[in-house]
């Protein structure tokens, strides 16, 4: 029933990385439009879809990284 409609709003904060070989790269222009309370953004250089599997050590950086604002 909710095909087309947009998604209710996100009410936590969010951290977001968008790496290389994603399917879809997303611009930060987008994430801050979906998640008004985006504490945290970064690009890098390497990585993609499965990038906890692929690049272990990057990804719990990125994760860290996100939670420093909240500190």
């Amino acid at each position: 029933m909710a095909a087309g409609q947009a998604p209710p709003p996100v009410t936590v904060l969010v951290g977001f990385t968008t790496f290389p070989d994603e399917i879809w790269a997303a611009p930060r222009s987008w994430a801050e439009t979906v998640y008004l309370d985006l504490a945290y953004f970064n690009e890098v250089d390497r990585g993609g879809h499965f990038a906890a599997w692929g690049e272990p050590e990057l990804f719990a950086t990125e994760v860290q990284a996100s939670f420093r604002p909240l500190r």
